[in-house]
């Protein structure tokens, strides 16, 4: 049931590359895992972290070869929501594009719902 929900979170062919890269220079590495966290200047905020295995409450979302785990708290709000691998002028980061998200700072790493 839980892998239905997945179904709503979308990976970029963009993201996927940028997963796969950086994964080839993390031995042992398997997955980028992606968590909402209490905090940031506007409320809420994404926590970016490589991991070696799932935990039993994971969505896996995959695309081109790459995962990304989210778990089952964090699920809700990111519902929607499309992860994407920006390179311009600002540097180089994933964006979350969070349909729920009411608001967002500037560094694009914390937003309200």
């Amino acid at each position: 049931m839980m892998e239905a929900l997945a179904a709503n979170i979308s990976l970029t062919a963009g993201a996927a590359r940028r997963i796969s890269k950086v994964l080839e220079k993390q031995p042992g590495k398997t997955a980028l895992r992606i968590s909402v966290e209490g905090g940031g200047c506007s409320g809420f905020s994404y926590r970016f972290d490589l991991v070696d295995g799932r935990n039993a409450d994971d969505i896996a979302v995959t695309r081109d070869g790459a995962t990304v785990l989210i778990d089952a708290v964090s699920l809700p709000f990111m519902d929607g929501s499309e992860i994407d691998f920006v390179d311009d002028l600002m540097g180089q980061a994933f964006k979350i594009n969070n349909p729920n998200a009411t608001s967002s700072c500037g560094c694009g790493t914390s937003f309200a719902v």
